[in-house]
């Protein structure tokens, strides 16, 4: 059975899968996982740790000699993201509320805008890009988490995060990046984590959610993905004429994605601030649709930016 190459047939695959099985389990048949034992602490209780060790993981790929323009660019976009995801949620907070606008939660906004697909990025940089773009992800990985969530809600007091939270979210990181810049095999046994790690923080993550949030979200989950591949692919595409000497790159939209490790922002936060407990359910739903919507939108967007560009610049020949 090719059960690995099927699920990754699938947008978000690895995380939207596990995530939809555990909800059904926990929906239907809720008991199951309450058993103790190896059994609860992994399928249950096991999405924070799991996460942690992911956040480690991704730290070690992050590399200290990647200077020069990857550094830019990295830097660049990894701020395109943070400012955006932070400025909406902080705007539509201050009007709507924690329960948000059209259903959807600042919680899931901040999340899902401030976080990317590093894995996405990094192929649409293969394709579209140089080796300075491919180099990018190296920066970029450090939103690969709930750090600079985490940051935006503490900086612009739409939850109240403790200065602890934000030290130990980082540790993790820190960790993993002394670890990966002191020995390049460790980044590269590493590296495996940030993959295989998905599926199993995913599944007790679903295990969490009752499947008619997951419906609820429906509509709500795509508007949101929508907006973060516009919001941000474009925020990308204009900002890298800064750093591009006035050519916008169509590569630099590639961040225009919500990463599959965003499900689990909403439940890190809730642990560091107990207000924001009753909107984990719904926001983790819709940052689930979001992944879907922003794999499949921002290649999209990307393609027809490149067209765009390479007709524009044969016109000036």
């Amino acid at each position: 059975m090719k059960i690995l190459s099927s699920i990754q047939k699938i947008p978000g695959g690895l995380m939207v899968v596990p995530l939809l099985i555990g909800a059904v389990m926990n929906t239907f048949v809720p008991g199951a996982l309450e058993i103790g034992g190896f059994t609860t602490a992994l399928f249950k209780k096991g999405a924070i740790a799991l996460i942690a060790l992911f956040v480690l993981c991704n730290g070690a790929q992050i590399n200290v000699k990647q200077v020069g323009r990857p550094l830019i660019k990295g830097v660049a976009l990894t701020s395109v993201k943070f400012f955006l995801g932070a400025f909406i949620g902080w705007i539509i907070n201050k009007i709507f509320g924690m329960t948000g606008i059209l259903g959807i939660t600042p919680l899931a906004i901040v999340a899902a805008l401030t976080n990317s697909n590093g894995g996405l990025y990094a192929a649409l940089a293969g394709e579209y890009g140089d080796s300075s773009d491919v180099g990018a992800v190296s920066i970029l990985s450090l939103n690969d988490g709930p750090f600079f969530t985490m940051l935006a809600f503490g900086i612009t007091g739409i939850a109240n995060i403790p200065f602890i939270a934000f030290v130990s979210v980082l540790v993790p990181i820190v960790f993993g990046f002394i670890l990966g810049n002191l020995d390049e095999d460790m980044r590269k046994f590493l590296a495996k984590g940030t993959v295989v790690l998905i599926p199993f923080f995913a599944f007790p993550l679903g295990a969490g959610l009752d499947l008619k949030s997951i419906v609820g979200a429906g509509l709500p989950g795509i508007v949101l993905g929508v907006v973060c591949t516009l919001l941000t692919g474009l925020g990308g595409y204009f900002i890298s004429a800064v750093y591009n000497k006035g050519k916008r790159t169509a590569v630099s939209a590639a961040i225009g994605t919500t990463a599959g490790n965003a499900v689990g922002t909403p439940a890190v936060l809730a642990l560091a601030d107990s207000n924001l407990l009753p909107y984990v359910e719904v926001s983790t739903a819709q940052i689930a649709a979001a992944i879907i919507v922003t794999a499949i939108l921002c290649p999209l967007l990307v393609s027809i930016l490149a067209k765009r560009e390479k007709n524009h610049y044969e016109k000036q020949k």
